[in-house]
């Protein structure tokens, strides 16, 4: 809350502005504290000197059903994609941004009939205007082919082509330029950072037309496969307490940050930079999926986020051969609960054997996401669930594109809480921000005929040729 407070003009003038800079800067709880207090209340937090950031964070906080609110241009392009201009669009978005889905929904959107030149750079990278030109994203090392020389350049070519008429080749590229991530040695950078690796790949079209979506079942041993599972009853149930939320351990986020103290000899913010004021509450990118004093929520022992009762770990054997997924992706659960509404949470994983840079193996998130229970139906309007009676539950994942190499493991995690990445739902069915109440629910995830769970993964044919 004090990130959204800065820079703003007060109302009152110097006096007003000289009142209001201590409170927001000088002691102020920092936005970390509040995450452990949502929802926050009107005129309880320094938001409340600021009241049009108040009536603005307090409105998406509490604006839950998909209406008109959520349909505007501003936040909503895709409602409006008739209505844009017949001119070349370039989109450029990270694997670990959290605009991916978005990236590729325009692509396919804004490009349809071909009425307009629609162009996708899609990198290892996060959300920013920088990290384009780095090679790492989070704690893992891509190499440096994946990192742009000059993002400036990079505008400078697309707007002589399209603004000067310089013929620059730009006509005879392929629309669509990904980075598939993997197959690198699995070694600990001179920075510590797992080297990845990946590579560089002209594409055509978003699913890609070679794609093979291939159901991967959820079974009862923990395991996870293409074979449906031939148990009558089988289901996993764990408990979901909305006080002991599952911490993110890397993710796409765009920005989540905090207020930092004011450095050594400066009194006035004016003085200091964002990038001296502020620190990330989450970082954002590719991380072994352990807890670790970095992130937040967690606390000693530290351990892997797998070993919690609350997180359901399914994996395939390990790989005999390279694996590639690109595309989007979906997880269809067979559920129920204990409680009249909770969230459901799926992530995908790239488990790394044992080696001598990491001895216990390493689990790299590739992708996420989430799902109200009450949305089960649709955005338009919430409806409750009834306790403890099966219902199906469909959870969208973030494009990705990864090559699992041999001896690797495909997992899904699938659980209740992905915090703060996503806000914990208190599972009391109260109207979305303006809960009083937490409770604890029974959540259960079928594996057998009838109800199978199951993640539906992009397979895309290895083809030496284009590698």
């Amino acid at each position: 809350m004090g990130v959204l407070a800065l820079g703003v003009q007060f109302p009152g003038g110097s006096q007003g502005r000289a009142l209001r800079h201590p409170a927001l800067t000088l002691g102020a709880p920092p936005f970390s504290d509040w995450l452990e207090r949502m929802p926050i209340r009107r005129g309880q937090t320094q938001l409340a000197l600021v009241p049009p950031y108040e009536k603005w964070a307090l409105e998406i906080l509490t604006r839950a059903d998909y209406d008109d609110y959520w349909k505007h241009p501003s936040v909503n392009p895709r409602e409006h994609w008739d209505r844009f201009p017949e001119m070349p669009i370039l989109l450029v978005g990270g694997w670990y941004d959290s605009y991916t889905r978005a990236t590729f929904q325009n692509f396919v959107g804004l490009g349809a009939n071909g009425r307009r030149p629609v162009r996708v750079l899609m990198g290892p990278w996060t959300h920013g205007s920088r990290t384009m030109e780095l090679s790492y994203a989070g704690n893992v090392e891509f190499g440096k082919p994946a990192a742009l020389p000059s993002f400036d350049e990079l505008h400078l070519r697309w707007y002589d082509r399209w603004l000067r008429g310089v013929d620059n080749g730009l006509d005879a590229e392929a629309p669509l330029r990904i980075f598939v991530m993997g197959g690198g040695s699995g070694r600990r950078s001179g920075a510590g950072r797992l080297v990845h690796g990946g590579r560089w790949r002209d594409e055509r079209e978003w699913p890609l037309a070679r794609t093979r979506f291939t159901d991967f079942y959820l079974h009862g041993d923990g395991s996870l496969g293409t074979e449906r599972p031939r148990e009558e009853r089988s289901a996993t149930t764990y408990r979901f307490d909305p006080a002991h939320p599952v911490p993110s351990i890397g993710g796409n986020v765009s920005s989540l940050r905090d207020v930092l103290p004011l450095p050594a000899g400066i009194a006035d913010p004016s003085y200091a930079g964002s990038g001296q004021r502020t620190g990330d509450i989450m970082s954002p990118g590719g991380f072994d999926q352990r807890e670790g004093p970095a992130f937040h929520g967690c606390r000693p022992p530290y351990l892997p986020l797998g070993s919690r009762p609350d997180v359901l770990v399914f994996e395939t054997e390990p790989l005999q051969e390279p694996t590639e997924v690109t595309g989007p992706i979906e997880v269809v659960l067979w559920v129920a609960t204990s409680a009249v509404d909770t969230d459901f949470t799926a992530k995908l994983i790239d488990v790394y054997p044992p080696s001598p840079w990491f001895p216990l193996g390493y689990a790299l998130n590739l992708t996420d996401s989430i799902a109200r229970l009450r949305y089960r139906n649709g955005r338009e309007r919430g409806e409750l669930a009834t306790p403890g009676v099966p219902m199906q539950l469909t959870i969208t994942l973030y494009p990705t594109s990864n090559l699992f190499m041999p001896g690797h493991r495909i997992r899904l995690d699938i659980s209740s809480s992905n915090h703060p990445r996503f806000d914990v739902n208190p599972n009391t069915g109260e109207p979305i921000g303006r809960d009083r109440r937490r409770v604890v629910a029974d959540n259960t995830v079928f594996h057998e005929r009838g109800r199978e769970s199951k993640i539906v993964l992009p397979l895309i044919p290895i083809d030496p040729s284009r590698s």
